[in-house]
């Protein structure tokens, strides 16, 4: 075989990187730029944010260990991304965040499929929460509430049930913190995300939980380390 049908010759697996077309590492490096911005988008909302709700933070850590020590427990709400981390917390509680300790009690109401589905059928999706905060709630107990706008009803119509159960509602916002920042008592508990974008105000919600259940810990179990 002559040297240059060699160089023809390629195995049909071998990739062939040398005849990708020069448009395509333009795109790859400008997609690899949008990736790097985002993250450099989160990290410098979650810094400016750290400024700003670390009090309302350790104000909802309070709320939830009163909440919780005294034999209540925490009921969570939110709609789509807000359900997720309802759900998320709840199961960081019930069974842990990063270090053994005993259960703690929390409800996410997003998860029942036949409660939201009977309930949304027969009545009307804004009542979905607040008919399970009246059934399952009781005086001192707490409630997450959670909206990125804070202008989602059955979670408005949520914190209504809660306040007439004697509950202390924990509300995560951003954007201003809408119509639930005027339905919020002085009792309750505002951590408003300074951010009108959704994405952002998720993660940095999603932040806030983690610290509220590692604050939890440190105060039931003592503050360590954690490993890594």
């Amino acid at each position: 075989m002559r040297p240059k049908d060699a160089e023809r010759r390629r195995h049909p697996r071998e990739p062939a990187q040398s005849r990708a077309p020069s448009g395509t590492v333009i795109i790859s490096a400008m997609l690899e730029n949008r990736i790097q911005q985002n993250f450099i988008d989160s990290a410098d909302l979650k810094y400016q944010a750290s400024q700003v709700l670390s009090k309302p933070i350790a104000a909802a850590v309070q709320a939830v260990l009163t909440c919780v020590t005294g034999g209540g427990k925490v009921l969570a709400c939110g709609n789509g991304g807000s359900a997720a981390d309802a759900q998320h917390f709840a199961a960081e509680f019930v069974g842990r965040y990063e270090r053994e300790r005993p259960e703690l009690s929390a409800i996410a109401l997003t998860t029942d499929s036949s409660v939201l589905t009977a309930i949304a059928n027969d009545y009307d999706f804004k009542v979905i929460f607040s008919r399970q905060v009246r059934a399952l709630g009781s005086p001192g107990d707490v409630l997450l509430a959670i909206s990125t706008s804070g202008n989602s009803a059955n979670v408005l119509a949520a914190i209504e049930a809660a306040h007439e159960r004697e509950m202390v509602v924990v509300g995560l916002t951003g954007r201003g913190g809408g119509k639930m920042s005027q339905s919020l008592r002085d009792t309750d508990v505002h951590i408003c995300v300074p951010s009108d974008r959704t994405a952002r105000i998720q993660e940095v919600h999603l932040l806030t939980l983690h610290c509220i259940c590692d604050a939890v810990d440190a105060q039931l179990l003592g503050d360590q380390e954690t490993s890594t």
